[in-house]
Order: C-alpha cells, then sequence, then structure tokens
C-alpha cells in the first residue's frame, strides 16, 4: 500500500529565524483558499500545535521520532493527513538539530527523510547579503537525501536587499518561494516555557494567526509552494489507527462514535480554488477528525454532554469515564491519547480545574496532563470543591495519570498555595529550566505499567518538586543523569515526564480496564 498525500516540511538554519509564523501562515493561507490542511509539529512541543488548529480547524499532531521511533512517523503522519488536501510539517531548532548525542535522531532532517518530504527553508536575511547564498548551500548540501526545495527569507529590509538576495541565491540553485518584509512582529507572546497557548488568548490568538496567513500570502508564491509539495515521494507504510494497534480487545469497538472535533473560529475561509486544488482524488474525511464549522467561536469548554461522544464497550462491559483535565491551566496533551482511550472502551470527558467544582459524573479514572498550573495557582488553589473531588477519588483507590503539571496539581501545594493534597509533597517554581528527552524504565508497577516496562519521554519544566520521588518511584531514568523520580501510590501515577503512548498503546489499555475494575 502507498500513499502520497502533498506535503512540505517547515525548517530553518536556527531557531527564531520564523517557521512558526511561516508555517501557521502558510496553514491558514492554504485553509483560506479551501484546502483541507493537515498540521504536523516536529518534536514533542505542545504550544505550536494550538496555533496551528486554530489555522486548519483540525487537530494539531507532533511528530516525534525519539519518543515514538522512527517506524511511527510515517503512519502517524498519514493518521493525521486523512481527508487532507496538503500537509505542513512545522520543523524544530536549526534543520539538523535533533535529539542530543544521537545524531539525526528525531531532528527536522530526519523527519522529513521519513517522510520523503520537500523541505523549505526559512532564512533570517536580517544583516546579510550574498552570504546567504553560502548558507543555503552548506544546508541543502549537507545531506544528500534532504532535499531543500526552496527558499522563503525573511526580515527583508527592502527592494534593494530582496534583490541582492534573489542575485545571490540565484548562483546558489536554490528558488526563492518567497519573500517577508522586515515588519512589527505579529503578536505571539512568550514566556518562560514557550508561547502563550492558544487556550489563554482565545481572540487574541485568532489575530495572530490570521496576520500570519496575510504576511505569507501577501509575500509567498503559493502555486509554487503547492507544486512543491506535490512533489513529495509516496509512502510505502499504512496509516496509524488507535483500534487496530490496540489488537482484537478493541475490534468491537471499530464502529464506536469518535472524539467530537475540534471547534475553530473562521479565518476568512473562501470556496475552494482549482488553481490550488492538488491532484488526485480527494480522500475521506477521517474518523474524529471530520471537518469543523469554521463559522464557530472558540469554546469556553468541550464537556457539554451533547459533545461527548457514547461508546459502546463491547458485549458485557460497561464504558468507563475518564475525566481528562482541560481548559487554559492544562493544555499539554496528545491527540492519539485521547484516541486511545477511546479505542479501549472508554468515555473521554474534558473537564476545566479552572471552572468545573465536581468531576464529571461518574468519573472512573482521571488524566492530568501539562500546562501552566503555576500561572493560575490561586485560581485553581480557590477551586477547593474541586481540588477534595480530586483528593476524594485518589483516596478511593481510581486509577490517575498526571504528568508535569498535573504532578504540581496533586502535591500539597504549589508556590505556597494548596493544591489537592494527594502526594505528600510541595512544588515551586525554580529558575533552572529542565529540559530534554529521556529514556526511561517504570519502577514499579502501575496503572499505566508493569515494572520493567521501557518508555522515552521528554521533560520541560521550571518547577520544582520536593522530594522529587515517592517510596514507589514512577521511574528511572538514566540521562543526563541516573535517578528516580515520580510517585506510585495505589491509584496514583505521577511524574514530570511526557510520555506519547502511541509508542506503548497497551499502556492506554492498562488504565481503562483498571478504571473498568477498580
Amino acid at each position: 500500500m502507498s500513499s502520497s498525500v502533498p506535503r512540505l516540511v517547515i525548517a530553518a538554519p536556527s531557531s527564531g529565524s520564523g517557521k512558526t509564523t511561516v508555517a501557521t501562515g502558510l496553514m491558514a493561507a492554504f485553509a483560506a483558499r479551501g484546502l483541507a490542511v493537515s498540521p504536523h509539529k516536529v518534536g514533542p512541543d505542545y504550544i505550536d500545535p494550538g496555533y496551528h488548529a486554530l489555522a486548519t480547524g483540525r487537530v494539531g499532531r507532533n511528530l516525534d521520532a525519539y519518543l515514538c521511533g522512527p517506524e511511527l512517523v510515517g503512519p502517524l503522519f498519514l493518521h493525521g493527513a486523512r481527508g487532507c488536501d496538503i500537509a505542513v510539517v512545522e520543523g524544530v531548532m536549526g534543520l539538523y538539530d535533533g535529539a542530543a548525542g544521537e545524531g539525526e535522531l528525531a531532528s527536522t532532517a530526519h523527519v522529513a527523510k521519513l517522510l520523503r518530504a520537500p523541505v523549505v527553508l526559512v532564512v533570517d536575511a536580517s544583516s546579510q547579503s550574498r552570504s546567504v547564498a553560502a548558507l543555503v548551500h552548506g544546508f541543502a548540501s549537507w545531506d544528500p537525501e534532504v532535499r531543500v526545495g526552496g527558499v522563503i527569507l525573511n526580515k527583508v529590509a527592502s527592494v534593494r536587499h530582496e534583490e541582492l538576495l534573489r542575485e545571490a541565491l540565484g548562483a546558489a540553485g536554490v528558488p526563492v518561494l518567497g519573500v517577508l518584509r522586515r515588519a512589527a512582529q505579529v503578536d505571539t507572546p512568550s514566556r518562560h516555557l514557550g508561547l502563550v497557548p492558544v487556550a489563554e488568548r482565545r481572540g487574541e490568538a485568532v489575530e495572530a494567526v490570521a496576520a500570519m496567513a496575510e504576511q505569507v500570502r501577501s509575500g509567498c508564491d503559493l502555486e509554487a509552494l503547492v507544486a512543491l509539495a506535490r512533489s513529495a515521494g509516496a509512502l510505502s507504510c499504512a496509516a496509524w489507527d488507535a483500534a487496530e494497534v490496540l489488537g482484537p480487545a478493541a475490534e468491537p469497538l471499530m464502529d464506536a462514535a469518535p472524539p467530537p472535533p475540534l471547534p475553530v473560529p473562521s479565518l476568512g475561509a473562501a470556496p475552494p480554488d482549482p488553481r490550488f486544488r492538488p491532484e488526485g482524488p480527494r480522500p475521506q474525511t477521517p474518523d474524529g477528525l471530520r471537518e469543523a464549522d469554521r463559522r464557530s467561536k472558540v469554546p469556553d469548554r468541550l464537556d457539554d454532554a451533547d459533545q461527548r461522544p457514547k461508546v459502546p464497550a463491547g458485549p458485557g462491559l460497561e464504558a468507563p469515564v475518564i475525566a481528562v483535565a482541560g481548559g487554559p491551566a492544562f493544555t499539554f496533551s496528545y491527540a492519539e491519547h485521547t484516541e486511545l482511550l477511546t479505542a479501549a472502551g472508554a468515555e473521554v470527558v474534558t473537564f476545566d480545574p479552572l471552572r468545573d467544582e465536581q468531576l464529571p459524573d461518574g468519573t472512573d479514572g482521571l488524566v492530568i496532563g501539562g500546562g501552566f498550573p503555576e500561572v493560575y495557582a490561586s485560581e485553581l488553589s480557590a477551586n477547593e470543591p474541586l481540588r477534595k473531588a480530586v483528593a476524594a477519588l485518589a483516596e478511593d483507590g481510581a486509577p490517575v495519570a498526571a504528568e508535569c503539571a498535573g504532578l504540581l496539581y496533586l502535591c500539597r501545594e504549589l508556590d505556597g498555595r494548596p493544591m489537592c493534597g494527594v502526594l505528600d509533597a510541595t512544588a515551586r517554581m525554580g529558575e533552572r529550566l529542565t529540559l530534554g528527552y529521556r529514556d526511561a524504565v517504570a519502577v514499579s508497577d502501575s496503572v499505566l505499567a508493569v515494572a520493567g516496562t521501557r518508555m522515552r519521554g521528554h521533560e520541560f519544566h521550571r518547577s520544582v518538586v520536593e522530594p522529587g520521588s515517592g517510596a514507589a518511584p514512577a521511574w528511572g531514568v538514566r540521562a543526563p543523569r541516573r535517578r528516580v523520580e515520580g510517585f506510585v501510590q495505589r491509584g496514583v501515577h505521577a511524574s514530570y515526564l511526557h510520555t506519547h503512548w502511541a509508542s506503548e498503546p497497551g499502556v492506554a489499555r492498562r488504565f481503562v480496564e483498571r478504571c473498568r475494575t477498580s
């Protein structure tokens, strides 16, 4: 089986060159032409995909060759790109920067090769002219398996500056596909862990994405970019499917209702322009990713009863209710986690710990992912009824899976403010950034994995939890130093480590089974 979705990888020589502006703007510009655009991000980043979702109306998805393994990059890409006319993949850091000490692994170049996709190099052209040709030549020739199909020049000062750059690049043999003038920066504010997430900005985020789209529309050759995307090679792998990877136990769920699509605001979508329609038949829209209403407003929440998927649990089985924390304080999650939980037989319900005073009715298990609880510590602490409900659920032995922000929320306190008190630990914000991939092994049997299970994860935080592990630690980590971290107690698994369950689907099945039987 082969599949060829037109696709582009947007890369740069380094961070700060304008990848996010170009990638997000290109997604929105294509969508405004009436194309169904599949958005992707290389690496573990949770924030950029939120902007991608605003631009396209589809869930932003990550492609991480370290967390999931190189063998899953193609299948996960095809899963996300079902039903789409074109895909745009935003790279990470510089084109050839990957996992520390692992060569090309998980770099943008590595993912581009796995996807057989052409690369568009975004170059910050400020303060240079002819030297840009040497820079682009080096990146285009460093690895002959990476095909740099064109350049978009960013922060170009004037018409004369553009002429000098084009003249130099003409000799280098790499076409210029766009020129973005030096202008006031699009309003995408950052803080200690990167851009401020979409869920916290709402209207401002919509305006920022619209501004990126206009920059790209007015400065780039969209027809040439679509043509380049069509030149991507066919992929021989099959699309990833949550029910299939869970095996026979998930077969009764194959016809289960998918999770609700993501409502997004309109960014001025127009009827399809046949000049931009990629060749070939339009594939069917995938389960769980049906086209959202582009005229809807950004929702305050996604847990209304009429939006919940009704999941048949199979003969003689009852669908456990798994509450997943959402809202502005808990925005870090991978779409595949919810899809795996649903395929394993759960009814997944989102709630907002900033607003909801109780867990969803009938909650059997709880998932609290990453985010920014430190920004909302006062509000989370003030919601005492929910804190007590979470503590009671954990005390009853219900399965609770918490990552990073979820770990902080389960502590006794965060920066001196009372939290749920599930864990006998305190959390505070620190000065030092902890960042990097981790090779981990489960130290204790838990609701997620049996001891000895190996998984890869990612840490990204400035907080400190004391103590860093409990009597039964969650993970043993080998690098950058050997240590144990996290907590396993009764049904709770809490850790700083972000993991991607597509790499180990049994995690979702085990969690759902514990929810059903606890």
